[in-house]
């Protein structure tokens, strides 16, 4: 008779049955929770271990002027990392740290840091390296092949960004960071256009985590990115950059901006903001006296925290980015507004007595005793605060603020550059339920309210173009790797703010205020220049003031409008003692270069330049024949001129000194340069033709009450006789504003 199993056996076989089951339950979780719940991520940890993924860097996009000048470029180095699970001994270890960081100069406690992430395989130790940097580590790493380094220390390729004109347009380009990511201008704002996408290099590891042969590579080619053709014009730029250079010295003033726009479109033509920085290195400090204060600085904290501060100062493009108060710029603003209103016109007058009442305030003009009795035109040429007081109170609140929204102060101009400043109503400006009697008369001659640059050259540039407000821009076509056009920019109308008719009526009373205004040291002879000079004290701050310039031409038939702004100037601060002739000067060499042909009246023939003729090969008879109306002075005993001074089609004034060569060899003869400031033309012109040399004239030659202030040769240095210097003219008299 068979034994029936004890209840022990019985138990023990429960237990070993639940052991089973646990163990079975265990092993089928464990296998959901590898295949399903953690099936993605043990799939990649396994590629890691068999693949090696290798990024290529894309070549970003180049950026042009408006000429195909390279502004910016990308070209061919070398992206240096470390492999710290390759790391055999601190003998290697040591040696990896002493090259990258004598021949790279790579920050040591990082190089360590990275080395010590020994799970990792693979650690960026810098990018952009030069080839002879590549080659001095690559000669190093096989000077010490014994340690196997180069099993540590990896090479492959990358690509550098280049700036051809170090600072030239720095502000409105940018730069990049080490990884290839805009910072500032259009290498921010168009970043995912210009970069392009990287390509991979994917390779298969053997067991020992080395790369098996080319057969289990796959390689995906990077895709370029695309280059950008910028509106800006490299002529245009360098003017308006060296104007502003020197009047930073000239004013000793803390900055200096300005704006050059095309009329028609509102493509920008030239912009800029001084100081700047060198987009090759533009993380060191352009001033060198805030450079020396931050070196001096001890506490560590403190030094970076200045530091930091004065780089994002430099970077900043404060055209777009800035804000101040417009002062009498934004006269023809209202005067636009009036005119469309119908609540003035050119008959319209106003007598001046030296201020007016406003609420509780009485607000004097900036003139003592007043300007007695205007007319609208002589309103804005004289600058006359109670005379825009009253026209302000005449248009009123609601028409007030319909016209300031609609010259764009309300918004932002829309320009694609990164930071514009951003208009906020009872912040930057006055709401308009807020906006009472008081703050209405203020904002009538440009105070108490703030704008940006940008947005007071838009608003200037829309009484230039038949009253239709346009949409600024820096890109004016993207091109694809071939140099295909894939993308063209339009100009855009925003909206018709004001007549046709109006527009023009302005400008002309904008041209009678350069002709014989406040703004006479802008003028240009032959170019009619339209404009209104400002004059506004910084908020805040007492005693520092910004002067300012905006306007176009020429008049009748505008092709670039302008905008120049001095901040902070040391001693005289008034738009049109220290803006406007920077604006004439510049006008002069954009028009000239953009050949747009001037139109002289009568009175101004006297003080146009006449030409050189053209003496070579000519015998000494018929030179001087053709030139009586020079004084023709003769160096050598031959018969027919060899060479000459100033050289045939250069202006020079009509009796001055042409110096003829007439013998092979012949030294040239020299003359020290005499001192032609502080003069009036006619001082200037004797002063020169006495010392042997010749005077050409720009900026505002027709007031009596004129004197130098410039010349384009040094005083005394040494120069060929008859060479032409170049002296600029401004009054100083009548050419404040309020």
């Amino acid at each position: 008779m068979q034994k029936r199993p004890s209840k022990q056996m019985a138990k023990r076989a429960v237990l070993a049955l639940s052991l089973l089951s646990v163990a079975f339950l265990y092993g089928v979780g464990a296998l959901f929770s590898a295949s399903i719940v953690h099936g993605e991520e043990y799939r990649l940890k396994a590629e890691r271990n068999q693949l090696s993924d290798t990024e290529i860097s894309a070549q970003r996009g180049t950026i042009y002027d408006s000429n195909m000048k390279v502004l910016a470029k990308s070209a061919s180095a070398w992206l240096v990392y470390v492999n710290p699970s390759k790391v055999t001994d601190d003998a290697q270890l040591e040696l990896v740290v002493s090259g990258l960081c004598d021949i790279l100069g790579a920050d040591e406690e990082s190089v360590r840091n990275k080395l010590s992430k020994t799970e990792t395989g693979y650690q960026k130790i810098a990018g952009e390296v030069e080839t002879d940097k590549k080659d001095e580590l690559k000669a190093y790493l096989t000077a010490h092949k014994d340690k196997k380094l180069s099993t540590v220390v990896g090479i492959d390729p990358d690509t550098k960004r280049y700036y051809p004109y170090s600072s030239f347009a720095s502000t409105i380009i940018g730069f990049t960071d080490g990884d290839d990511n805009g910072v500032g201008g259009v290498e921010m704002q168009y970043n995912d256009t210009l970069t392009g996408v990287s390509g991979r290099v994917i390779t298969a590891k053997n067991a020992r985590q080395g790369s098996m042969s080319s057969a289990y590579e796959t390689t995906y080619d990077a895709k370029p990115g695309a280059s950008l053709v910028l509106t800006i014009d490299e002529v245009v730029q360098y003017y308006l950059e060296q104007s502003l250079s020197q009047a930073m010295v000239d004013t000793g003033a803390k900055y200096a901006y300005g704006i050059v726009m095309d009329v028609d479109t509102g493509a920008i033509l030239g912009m800029t903001s001084k100081p700047d920085f060198d987009l090759n290195n533009p993380r060191t400090i352009s001033n060198q006296t805030v450079a020396e204060r931050i070196a001096a600085i001890e506490d560590a904290t403190e030094k970076s925290q200045e530091t930091g501060n004065a780089l994002y100062a430099q970077w900043r493009n404060r055209t777009i980015s800035d804000t101040y108060e417009p002062g009498s710029v934004f006269k023809t603003v209202v005067a636009a507004a009036a005119l469309e209103e119908g609540v003035v016109d050119l008959n319209t007058t106003y007598t001046c007595t030296g201020g007016i009442q406003v609420a509780n305030h009485y607000q004097k003009c900036w003139k003592p005793g007043g300007h007695g009795h205007e007319t609208l035109t002589e309103g804005l040429m004289n600058s006359c605060n109670p005379f825009f007081i009253t026209i302000g109170q005449k248009l009123g609140k609601e028409n007030f603020y319909k016209y300031f929204e609609a010259f764009g102060f309300t918004e932002k101009t829309g320009v694609d550059l990164p930071a514009e400043a951003n208009p906020v109503a009872g912040k930057t400006y006055h709401a308009l339920e807020s906006r009472g009697i008081s703050e209405l008369s203020s904002s009538s001659f440009g105070q108490t309210f703030q704008v940006s640059p940008i947005q007071m050259i838009t608003a200037v540039n829309t009484i230039a173009n038949g009253g239709k407000l346009m949409q600024p821009y820096v890109v004016d076509a993207m091109l694809d790797s071939d140099g295909n056009v894939v993308e063209k920019t339009e100009p855009t109308v925003k909206r018709q703010v004001v007549s046709e008719k109006t527009a023009s009526t302005v400008a002309g009373m904008m041209e009678s205020v350069v002709s014989i205004g406040t703004g006479k040291n802008a003028y240009v002879a032959g170019y009619h220049v339209a404009g209104k000079t400002g004059t506004s004290e910084k908020i805040g701050i007492e005693g520092a003031y910004i002067a300012s310039f905006a306007g176009f031409a020429p008049a009748d038939n505008p092709q670039i409008s302008i905008l120049i702004a001095i901040d902070e100037p040391v001693g005289a601060h008034g738009g049109g003692a220290v803006a406007a002739p920077i604006a004439g000067e510049l006008l002069e060499k954009i028009l000239t270069y953009l050949n747009v042909e001037p139109q002289y009246e009568d009175k101004e023939i006297g003080n146009i330049s006449s030409v050189a003729p053209s003496l070579i090969n000519l015998t000494v008879n018929e030179a001087k024949n053709t030139a009586t109306k020079f004084t023709l002075r003769v160096v050598g005993n031959g018969e027919k001129v060899i060479a000459q001074t100033p050289a045939a089609g250069q202006q020079m004034r009509t009796g001055g000194v042409i110096v003829v060569y007439t013998e092979e060899g012949a030294p040239k003869e020299t003359a020290v340069v005499p001192n032609l400031c502080n003069m009036s033309v006619s001082d200037a012109n004797r002063t020169a033709v006495n010392a042997g040399f010749n005077i050409r004239i720009s900026g505002n030659a027709n007031s009596g009450e004129v004197l130098s202030y410039k010349q384009s040769l040094q005083e005394g240095s040494e120069a060929e006789k008859g060479s032409v210097i170049t002296v600029y003219f401004k009054s100083n008299v009548n050419v404040e504003d309020g």
